[in-house]
């Protein structure tokens, strides 16, 4: 009894060198489908990748080796790779979706994980974010957070640059630059959108930049061959 127990997993095994010994001719690769929903992967650019790999038959395909090999492609987020009786691999991918850049030749996905497009020129259209390495998460979030406040106030923010000394500033479609210095920040942050409002829609479309690096205030500088704004105007304006 137990020498027929242990022969069976034996048998099992010897059987299954039999099998991937019989090669490409015995059980080629007909089919491999690619699943999922692409903008900028390639289902032509994948064949090509893994066909070497698929050219000793089904059972001797690697399947983990295949996989990496796809993960390597900029594009590619996760893949699975699978076998599927009698010839067919199956590949279901997940895209990356780039919402912002990182420098000047990287993106960011929704998780705040880094990635390298082939091309990065046609992602203009998206935020700029710039900061120490390995900050990518945690100021992908503040970026966010600070976007929405701003779109509240009718402004929107373009670039985040964050320097090696933790240093804040903001740039705005609007070309309105805002500097929040290497000290609280958010507390800076908070103040200005509670108070620029107040001298106008019209006032503000005059200012190139916004220096927040004070104690209790902040100063302004105007667009060249703007007019300064005129504070007892706005004072007077904010009373009524």
């Amino acid at each position: 009894m137990l020498l027929a127990l242990f022969s069976l997993p034996l048998i099992g095994w010897i059987s299954w060198q039999h099998v991937k010994a019989q090669g490409a001719d015995w059980l080629p690769v007909k089919y491999v489908r690619i699943e999922g929903a692409f903008q900028y992967i390639s289902k032509r650019k994948i064949k090509t990748v893994i066909k070497e790999k698929l050219m000793n038959g089904l059972y001797n395909v690697d399947i983990q080796q295949i996989r990496q090999l796809l993960k390597q492609l900029p594009w590619v987020r996760k893949v699975a790779v699978k076998r599927v009786w009698p010839d067919a691999i199956i590949i279901t991918i997940k895209e990356q979706v780039a919402i912002a850049r990182w420098g000047k030749t990287d993106l960011l996905n929704r998780q705040g994980q880094l990635f390298k497009p082939d091309n990065i020129k046609q992602f203009t259209q998206l935020p700029l974010l710039d900061g120490p390495a390995n900050n990518e998460k945690v100021l992908l979030s503040q970026m966010q957070k600070m976007s929405i406040a701003l779109t509240e106030q009718k402004l929107i923010l373009t670039e985040f640059h964050v320097s090696e000394r933790r240093a804040w500033k903001l740039k705005l479609a609007n070309k309105m630059e805002i500097n929040l210095g290497s000290k609280e920040q958010k507390k800076k942050f908070k103040r200005f959108l509670s108070t620029f409002a107040l001298i106008g829609a019209e006032q503000i479309k005059k200012v190139r930049r916004v220096d927040l690096r004070y104690v209790n205030g902040y100063a302004l500088t105007w667009k060249q061959g703007e007019d300064k704004i005129d504070w007892q105007q706005v004072a007077e304006l904010n009373k009524t």
